[in-house]
């Protein structure tokens, strides 16, 4: 009597004495080099009237703070595992003063910010180099349309989840609160949980952090948005030598190119930005350039509007050879100019007032004034510092002093100059504003 064998679902190992192709191989090699990552930020609350002791035992208030937990889950890309260093989303730990890494393996590791990047949305954290295993970075300006990619992460908190897809279009930018942009466009799933996520290629190659999604509903619509790994890679490095990113700068102020100014100007209307002011000793200057001058093209990409151009000038390497096509009464004509170095005031703390001894502060970046921001940075804190005590923490803006608001480093300077008796600091971490009485 013969017995009937079971339906089988899976697919046959060949077809026609061919094997089926699989990712199952590459994926294996990869997967232990993307992380989940947990992120605490502990929010003093507090209310400085109630640090009058007369107030405090007037309401019955206790003496001490109260602490508002906030947490944050995301994914994370091992770059070294030789020193133990994570690439990820400056949005993933942004203002955290706890960070936790879980492993493929089941590990959980506290991990050390080394910086963070707002401006490019990157930040790089560091954990305990024991037997990790790391992605290789591959040159993503090689990537094409149409190329097959990998996205690797935890979407939802669900661990090590694969979706692939194909590269839609690359150089994307014009997203809202993003910063400089030349994003890799994808269809591969991306969903809320994958940020700070490895894009990588068939080789296994990390050629992306998967960063952002566009999304009506909340969920993948098949549109997700990585920073490519070269722009990474760039970040990266400034960051884990100096704990900052320097960007170039041509030393212009523009303005977007209107139909008014277009006639006024005597070019023909269309797209560009037009130069209002040339800064004295600059990269602009030393190539000729002067207000007027319409810019509608940067190493042969059309320039539409002075967000355009701002965008090539911070994602350039400081020392970028630049080539730019301006429209000239009337006629077109080519300027060539060496980026220069962008002059960024910071300070240390110590030498501002002693209970800000520990911290560097800075002034803010591109992504934080787009978002409205007005204050100064700040971009890191010592370990064990008097800041640190004070409860600062790296990517914390300082927006007023004693409740008088601050636009930079200039202010800060003026207001801590007076050596104040009390130094109230209120501080935007995140979403949240709140006060820090610093001792």
């Amino acid at each position: 009597m013969s017995t009937q064998r079971p339906a089988q679902a899976a697919l046959p190992a060949m077809i026609d004495g061919q094997a089926l192709p699989s990712l199952a191989p590459m994926i294996e090699r990869v997967t232990p080099a993307v992380v989940n990552i947990s992120s605490k930020t502990h929010t003093r609350v507090r209310d400085p009237l109630l640090d009058d002791p007369f107030f405090r035992r007037f309401f019955g208030v206790p003496n001490m703070p109260q602490e508002r937990v906030e947490q944050s889950l995301g994914s994370g890309v091992i770059v070294d595992a030789a020193k133990g260093y994570v690439l990820t989303n400056n949005h993933v730990v942004q203002g955290a003063d706890d960070i936790s890494v879980t492993l493929s393996d089941g590990r959980t590791l506290k991990a050390k910010l080394v910086g963070t990047d707002p401006d490019t949305d990157v930040a790089v954290i560091q954990i305990p180099a024991e037997n990790l295993k790391a992605v290789n970075l591959a040159d993503s300006t090689r990537l094409r349309v149409g190329d097959f990619v990998v996205a690797i992460g935890n979407p939802f908190g669900l661990n090590q989840t694969v979706t692939s897809g194909i590269v839609s279009a690359l150089g994307r930018s014009g997203l809202r609160g993003l910063g400089y942009q030349n994003f890799i466009q994808t269809d591969a799933s991306i969903n809320p949980g994958n940020s700070g996520g490895a894009l990588v290629n068939l080789n296994g190659e990390l050629v992306g952090i998967n960063t952002a999604i566009f999304s009506p509903s909340g969920g993948n619509v098949g549109i997700g948005f990585a920073i490519p790994s070269t722009l990474a890679g760039d970040v990266m490095q400034q960051l884990i030598k100096t704990g900052t990113v320097k960007r170039g700068s041509l030393g212009i102020e523009t303005q977007n190119l209107t139909p008014e100014i277009a006639r006024m100007l005597g070019v023909a209307p269309g797209r560009g930005a037009v130069v209002t002011r040339v800064q004295a000793d600059s990269a602009a200057e030393a190539a000729g350039l002067r207000p007027g001058d319409v810019i509608v093209g940067v190493n042969g990409k059309p320039v539409s509007n002075e967000q355009d151009l701002h965008n090539v000038e911070g994602l350039l390497p400081i020392g970028s050879d630049v080539e730019l096509k301006i429209m000239r009464d009337g006629r077109e004509t080519t300027a060539s100019a060496k980026l220069a170095g962008r002059d960024t005031a910071n300070a240390e703390g110590q030498t501002l007032d002693p209970r800000l001894g520990g911290a560097q502060f800075a002034d803010l970046g591109e992504r934080q004034r787009q978002q409205g921001l007005r204050g100064v940075s700040v971009a890191r804190v010592a370990g064990g510092s008097r800041a640190e005590s004070n409860q600062l923490r790296s990517g914390d803006v300082v927006v007023a002093v004693n409740q008088v608001d601050i636009r930079n480093v200039e202010d800060l300077t003026v207001l801590t100059k007076r050596r104040p008796r009390q130094l109230l600091l209120t501080i935007v971490r995140g979403q949240n504003a709140f006060f820090v009485m610093c001792e």
